[in-house]
């Protein structure tokens, strides 16, 4: 009886175990059959895309970013291989400017840098607001923008400043003994105005007076400057050079000891803070041989 008993019990537990794995199978045929699952793969599709999508913006960004000019101003004589890259230039373009600087020429003009380089219009006008050129180049455009105006007065005669005289300083409004006396100093110190511009290194004379000499006195001929040999001059004769202060004239002796001798004294712009600003001005007293 008990035997019985336990058999029914057992089949009775496998019935419905049956039922339940039955259940469990029709649930999951209505779910396959009644649910959408395109939605989802539409869904999973769309997240790829967009993931992608993101990968590709970021990517052209970056592109975007390299090639991007920097904000900062530069000096467009001293563009490299990779610069020029970035601001757009061709192979040939940059060949072309490497070429000129070979030469031991530079640029000093907007319209210059076209000439060599042969770019376009709207480059240019990109690229344009970025160039720096050296005070020294900036003075010198205003010197001959001066001379222009200048050249227009009749009633003004143009005498040379290397020959003023004190007398003659002194006429001007604004000069007296001592400025008349400083500026002269200032020009036996530095061999003679090369540049009309150097009259404003005069110390503590006005601008707006230095001006209305330079509307009467300018340098008609340029003085013959005696040179001094960069690889035999010595550390006091360099350091006596109105551009050249004891930093820069260490700078100088220490990068000799390190190349031998200067071959060109294109040399002195490969020194770490070299000033370009003044190169024209400081290899007016030197020379390599």
């Amino acid at each position: 009886m008990k035997e019985l008993k336990s058999l029914l019990l057992f089949n009775a537990r496998q019935r419905k175990g049956i039922l339940i794995l039955l259940f469990i199978v029709v649930a999951l045929q209505l779910t396959f059959f009644l649910v959408d699952f395109s939605s989802y793969s539409k869904l999973v599709n769309n997240d790829k895309e967009v993931y992608y999508q993101r990968k590709i913006d970021s990517l052209k960004s970056l592109a975007l970013i390299t090639k991007t000019p920097s904000a900062n101003t530069f000096n467009p004589n001293y563009i490299t291989d990779f610069k020029g890259y970035q601001l757009g230039m061709s192979t040939m373009e940059i060949d072309l400017l490497l070429n000129y600087r070979a030469k031991g020429k530079f640029v000093n003009s907007a319209n210059e840098f076209q000439q060599i380089t042969k770019i376009s219009d709207s480059l240019l006008n990109e690229l344009k607001p970025l160039f720096k050129f050296p005070n020294w180049v900036e003075n010198a455009k205003k010197d001959v923008i001066d001379i222009k105006k200048s050249s227009n007065k009749i009633d003004i005669k143009i005498k040379d400043i290397n020959k003023a005289t004190e007398a003659d300083l002194m006429r001007i409004n604004g000069i007296g003994e001592v400025l008349a006396k400083r500026i002269i100093q200032y020009r036996n110190k530095i061999g003679g105005f090369t540049y009309n511009y150097q009259l404003y290194e005069v110390w503590n004379l006005d601008k707006t007076v230095a001006d209305k000499v330079l509307q009467q006195f300018r340098t008609v001929e340029k003085p013959e400057i005696k040179k001094l040999n960069i690889n035999t001059a010595s550390f006091k004769e360099v350091l006596a050079i109105v551009y050249i202060d004891y930093e820069l004239c260490k700078k100088i002796f220490n990068h000799k000891k390190e190349i031998a001798e200067y071959q060109t004294l294109e040399e002195l712009k490969k020194i770490e803070g070299f000033p370009i600003d003044k190169y024209e001005l400081i290899i007016l007293y030197l020379d390599v041989k």
